[in-house]
């Protein structure tokens, strides 16, 4: 697991606004993994990308690898880790937000479907862990 405090500014992402609410946090979080991202050397092409029911929250490009990025904050694991919290109906929902993205901007490289799951205990202390090839179109 990466500790993100050591990685990402975020003094400049807490002066914004205070965690608080479900959605802040969700916010927050994507803006945390699309800064994490850059700072990867990810350029970041489409923010919260919506097709029909489906939304993909990040669409970031490294090299030749068009990459869909699943962010999933949460305050505390009762229920689970963040990155259990994708069900097989949302994997295929994001699928198929990917092929309409694809369809309206050609790629012509590799893509892949990553999940950052980000774990808040505190406004300091936060965890992000990036799982690359989290699920693929296809596979179970």
């Amino acid at each position: 697991m990466v500790r993100t405090n050591r990685e990402v500014n975020f003094s400049a992402l807490l002066s914004q606004k205070k965690v608080g609410q479900h959605q802040e946090l969700g916010k927050w979080g994507e803006k945390l993994a699309e800064e994490y991202l850059e700072q990867k050397g990810y350029r970041v092409l489409a923010n919260n990308w919506k097709y029909q029911r489906a939304e993909i929250d990040l669409i970031a490009k490294k090299e030749d690898v068009l990459v869909f990025v699943e962010v999933k904050t949460r305050s505390n694991s009762t229920f689970g880790a963040p990155e259990e919290f994708l069900s097989p109906a949302q994997e295929v929902r994001i699928i198929s937000a990917a092929s309409d993205y694809m369809e309206k901007h050609p790629h012509e490289g590799e893509i892949r479907f990553d999940i950052i799951a980000i774990k808040y205990n505190s406004e300091y202390d936060f965890h992000l862990h990036h799982y690359e090839d989290a699920f693929f179109p296809g596979l179970e």
